[in-house]
């Protein structure tokens, strides 16, 4: 048998505030926006990549509303890999991505920590060749 994470839900306020940070400055591709049962099922993912997908969600209720942008406590929650850190850091800044750590090399790779509209921290992450 054969398995992998499909989606991770992030919760996000508004779904074209999300979907216009996702694809306009971290440009991403919008994958699907359908209304669902009252709600949109919309999903993001990093240009030409086949792995995990973004869940946006829209919080409802005030449990909900009160993770928006702290739904690990305060740690990185996720990871974006990438094959050309320099690249995709300049690019990163210039279009007004707020980073909250600058730039260290470190033993696995290059990483930046940022931060989306919400304030999820992310690694943006280059990993070193083994």
């Amino acid at each position: 048998m054969t398995q992998h994470i499909g989606y991770v839900a992030v919760l996000v306020r508004d779904y074209d505030e999300a979907i216009a940070f996702y694809t306009r400055i971290l440009g991403f591709d919008l994958i699907e926006d359908t209304l669902l049962q009252g709600k949109r099922w919309v999903l993001v993912a990093p240009r030409n990549s086949q792995g995990t997908r973004l869940l946006l969600a829209k919080a409802e209720t005030d449990e909900q509303k009160s993770r928006i942008g702290n739904q690990t406590g305060g740690r990185v929650f996720l990871f974006l890999h990438t094959d050309d850190f320099a690249r995709d850091y300049q690019a990163m800044k210039q279009r007004g991505v707020k980073f909250v750590r600058d730039l260290v090399e470190e033993a696995y790779g290059t990483v930046a920590v940022f931060q989306d509209p919400y304030g999820n921290k992310w690694d943006l992450l280059q990993l070193r060749s083994r």
